[in-house]
């Protein structure tokens, strides 16, 4: 086999590797190979076929949507390549486009799952609240320009923490078996700048409660399709003043998604990082 460049003999021995994934998503129909145009899950499996000769399944923590970003996308895919999990990296981006970068590596046992063996995941949606426009977060936040009461939002987001039914959230119902999820932690605060950069073990938000930025940070056992972007949709009608907590609740407990507001555009969105409890 040819690897960077050089022939290595080695015995076959299959392997089930784990990696951590951040990508901008702006030019991907969404993490799912589609016909409709160019995914995450392609470009990574063609990466891997162009290094290692093999036509692999790559999995994933969360099949994110078109537009919506990831800090810590998590994927697995087994593979006979015989390099130290510390050379995937660098060996998979020589055949990645700039917008996706490997963070990360690691040999893990046949039983793990990226999507099923994942205890919880964090999401992160940022609303730029600014008077005007920018057009470099464009991409990358959604814009609003209005009056938005942050600690409103907050306070009815804490009604949605728990274990419900959440069907009110969930486009194209019913499409899991069931619409129970637990919420663990569902904050709203402001901050002063948009999570372009990020540094490992930096992946939370400060507290502070000044800026032009809002940001919806939710931890969940699981989501629904377009879970997160409809309760940014429904906060954002409490932020404006339309609703308030017993309005979310009534919402909630109605398990009608036409009662609930509209669904937030992708663009805002970012999958932040997936626990394994490893």
């Amino acid at each position: 086999m040819v690897v960077d460049g050089r022939r290595r003999m080695f015995t076959p021995h299959m392997r089930n590797i784990r990696l951590t994934v951040a990508y901008d998503g702006s030019d991907y129909v969404g993490w799912q190979v589609q016909p409709n145009g160019p995914s995450v899950q392609s470009m990574l499996e063609e990466a891997i076929r162009k290094l290692t000769g093999e036509h692999t399944n790559v999995l994933a923590a969360g099949r994110t949507d078109s537009g919506v970003h990831a800090m810590g996308q998590v994927a697995s895919f087994r593979t006979e390549l015989p390099i130290p999990c510390d050379s995937v990296p660098v060996a998979l981006q020589r055949y990645l486009p700039p917008d996706i970068v490997i963070r990360d590596a690691e040999e893990v046992p046949f039983d793990f799952h990226a999507t099923f063996s994942a205890k919880s995941k964090r999401y992160r949606y940022v609303i730029h609240n600014g008077r005007k426009h920018n057009p470099f977060l464009r991409r990358y936040a959604w814009h609003f320009h209005g009056p938005l009461d942050s600690q409103a939002m907050h306070d009815a987001g804490q009604t949605l923490v728990g274990t419900h039914d959440f069907r009110s959230f969930e486009s194209q119902w019913p499409n899991k078996a069931t619409s129970v999820r637990t919420v663990t932690e569902l904050t709203v605060r402001r901050q002063t700048f948009c999570p372009l950069w990020f540094e490992d073990g930096d992946l939370k938000p400060s507290d502070e409660d000044a800026g032009d930025f809002i940001w919806l940070e939710i931890v969940a056992n699981g989501f629904l399709y377009n879970m997160v972007r409809a309760i940014v949709g429904t906060l954002m009608s409490v932020g404006r003043g339309r609703w308030d907590s017993v309005e979310v609740r009534r919402i909630l407990e109605a398990m009608n998604r036409s009662q609930a507001g509209d669904t937030a555009p992708g663009h805002g969105l970012y999958l932040v990082e997936v626990d394994y409890g490893m």
